[in-house]
């Protein structure tokens, strides 16, 4: 399945609400994630070239480069999961009644595990660099659009968290514990900083609209 990007809103709504098994978890967590990083280039447009903020011009085009870049990363991953997820769902089918069949198919699943989770991984990284973005827009963003740097971070706690669900369900059957150790060591405290950061900064905003 290729070109799930593609799609309109309204078929990948209906897709995911069907019994298809993509686009899941996996790939709403990548739709939601570019979403989020798009509102970090929505910020930065709507700041670029204003005399108010022209202090933070150098840093405004940088944010607009990466959240461009991080956009389209995201979205890649939408394909990414769906392919990645292919060959695990296929095992699951896979018949296997002697001992023999039964350790090649374990064999199998276990290189498919690793396989499944290298996008949900991805997405994890993708979305906390991308709450960074944010959080400069929250201090050196035009004021008009603060309201969208909340709800980009909203977009991309969620993509963050749910990224490392998706890698957690298939992370708990791989056996190989140094890579599971390996996993963990990298994106825990991703997600633990990115969640507790896109906590802050949506505070923040809220303070920065209260009335």
């Amino acid at each position: 399945m290729n070109n799930i990007p593609q799609w309109s809103c309204e078929k990948f709504v209906d897709e995911t609400y069907s019994k298809a098994p993509v686009p899941g978890g996996g790939g709403v967590a990548a739709l939601v994630g570019g979403i989020g990083a798009a509102l970090a280039g929505m910020v930065g447009n709507l700041t670029t070239g204003k005399k108010k903020y022209a202090e933070y011009e150098d840093d405004i085009q940088r944010i607009l480069a990466e959240a461009k870049a991080l956009q389209d990363d995201l979205l890649s991953q939408i394909d990414k999961d769906a392919e990645n997820f292919y060959p695990l769902s296929q095992c699951y089918g896979i018949k296997a009644e002697t001992d023999e069949e039964k350790a090649a198919k374990e064999e199998k699943m276990q290189a498919c595990l690793k396989v499944a989770i290298s996008a949900p991984i991805e997405i994890v990284k993708l979305a906390y660099k991308a709450i960074k973005l944010h959080e400069e827009l929250a201090v050196k963003g035009s004021k008009l659009a603060v309201s969208d740097v909340g709800c980009g971070v909203v977009c991309l706690k969620a993509a963050l968290q749910s990224g490392w669900l998706n890698v957690m369900i298939n992370l708990k059957s791989i056996k190989d514990e140094e890579f599971v150790k390996n996993v963990e060591s990298e994106l825990l405290p991703l997600v633990e900083e990115g969640s507790k950061l896109a906590d802050e900064i949506y505070e923040d905003v809220k303070n920065q609209l209260a009335y």
